[in-house]
């Protein structure tokens, strides 16, 4: 989730926490078993009936995350045979959980999920192998050249395990700050070619997965973060560093919704010669017309390879208050997922090398933006009353997973707004998205971003964050002010 991400590759719960030691993993049931192939490309067909179905029918696919504890949900795993044909861990595969302590690998659980999939002819994606958040906890004592070699160690010691059994790998996960600058972290401090040779070493351990890039609010093509993003994979590809692809988170909330020119982002970046993958998805009340917008506008790019939803139910959210998902907690489709099942079947490209012959795209998008967004939250507006509610969505041993609500309570818009929180001793958030914080650990306040700054009358938006400490005591002193 990440985080609006997001996502930061997004954390839901039932994050499983593993015992120690690579001689005590699970050798992969089904190493044997080359990966699954999706079908070849048939707009000609008759429409499918399932989500999996109707993408196939382009040569994509569909695919949902899925946390260790959903292996012995009933309801969750009928769901994902029939619809899905591609599944992403949601904690399973971050560096934390797969290296809990220097050297020693734990893949249980990461396994676990895997050969649930192969075995129902998913493919799957890895997430991730490099982020700033959920590190093993070693990584934290580290700094320099040390910390880029346990990166560079972490990256093969995963991927030697996996190698030849992924379709994709996010490489790298949200980098980037929201201006559109490198995000500081501990491992843009050991230098700023860190993400080429997370890259490079990522190539070098397993050639023939695809190696993507992963980030929360790039889907607007004006916004300063997307911008930095592409000018990294334009110099990426015109220098022969090894990226196949871009997943673009594409979590849509209350004050990030769906922009009239995610089209053109799309395209804008597979016009550099990397597919596009929608990562992540998620929509505030499963709007429909959002849902349906971002699944056309995928069908509408050759290279826009598959659509992941973070989760299936709302019930497997790690935004569960806004009910974003494709199927209600009971496990009923909803219009939703109407409206995505038909973007598919109207599919009018196909993914190149999936049909014969292969299709060619009808139009170049533009290769520069025509503006540059604001990269700083507005810092003035009208008066205004606002109130914040927190809850906790998902904890861990180490850390949890926290959301506010940011509610208008007046008869007038909100221009911009600030929550103010208190931690607990000894936590400090490591990641906020749909915010801006000033401070980690004590008295945070966290303002608007640059796009959800404007609340209407009763309306409500909502950020996220990543607290890492020894307990889960929600934050206390909540406040929202305006200007």
């Amino acid at each position: 989730m990440t985080t609006v991400s997001a996502r930061a590759g997004r954390r839901t719960g039932g994050r499983a926490r593993l015992l120690l030691g690579a001689a005590c993993a699970v050798a992969i049931a089904v190493s044997s078993v080359a990966v699954a192939t999706l079908a070849h490309a048939d707009l000609t067909g008759p429409p499918g009936t399932t989500l999996k179905a109707a993408a196939e029918r382009s040569g994509r696919y569909f695919g949902a995350a899925m946390g260790g504890d959903r292996l012995n949900d009933a309801g969750f795993l009928t769901i994902a045979n029939r619809e899905f044909d591609m599944m992403t861990a949601v904690n399973e595969m971050k560096p934390d959980a797969t290296e809990p302590n220097r050297g020693q690998f734990d893949f249980r659980a990461g396994d676990a999920i895997y050969n649930w999939a192969i075995q129902h002819g998913m493919k799957v994606r890895g997430h991730t192998l490099a982020w700033h958040a959920q590190q093993p906890r070693f990584w934290g004592s580290l700094s320099g050249s040390a910390l880029r070699t346990a990166m560079i160690d972490h990256i093969n010691g995963v991927m030697a395990h996996y190698k030849g059994k992924l379709y994709a790998w996010d490489v790298v996960n949200e980098a980037f700050a929201e201006n559109g600058s490198r995000r500081s972290s501990n491992l843009q401090s050991t230098g700023n070619d860190w993400i080429e040779v997370a890259f490079r070493t990522a190539r070098a351990a397993d050639p023939g997965v695809r190696l993507c890039y992963n980030d929360y609010n790039i889907e607007n093509w004006t916004y300063a973060k997307t911008q930095g993003v592409y000018n990294m994979i334009r110099d990426f590809k015109a220098r022969g560093v090894p990226v196949d692809c871009v997943g673009l988170q594409t979590h849509f909330t209350g004050g990030s919704s769906l922009p009239g020119n995610f089209q053109q982002t799309l395209s804008s970046f597979a016009a550099l010669g990397v597919d596009v993958a929608l990562t992540e998805a998620d929509v505030t009340n499963a709007s429909a017309s959002q849902y349906q917008g971002l699944t056309q506008a995928c069908m509408n790019v050759p290279r826009c390879v598959g659509i992941t939803t973070w989760g299936i139910r709302d019930s497997d959210s790690w935004r569960g208050n806004e009910s974003p998902l494709l199927f209600d907690r009971n496990s009923n489709p909803k219009p939703a997922y109407t409206s995505v099942l038909n973007a598919l079947n109207a599919a009018s490209t196909t993914v190149p090398g999936t049909s014969t012959p292969p299709s060619t795209p009808t139009s170049t998008p533009p290769s520069t933006p025509t503006s540059t967004p604001p990269s700083t939250p507005p810092v003035t507006g009208q008066p205004g009353g606002c109130t914040a509610t927190y809850h906790t969505a998902s904890t861990w041993n180490g850390g949890y997973q926290g959301e506010v609500t940011v509610t208008n309570n007046g008869s007038a818009t909100l221009n911009g707004w600030t929550v103010q929180l208190t931690l607990a001793g000894g936590q400090t958030i490591a990641n906020v998205w749909n915010g801006v914080n000033t401070g980690t650990s004590g008295t945070v306040s966290v303002r608007n971003a640059a796009y959800n700054g404007s609340v209407g009358a009763n309306a409500s938006t909502s950020f996220g964050f990543l607290v890492n400490g020894s307990s889960s005591t929600a934050p206390g002193a909540l406040s929202c002010t305006s200007p």
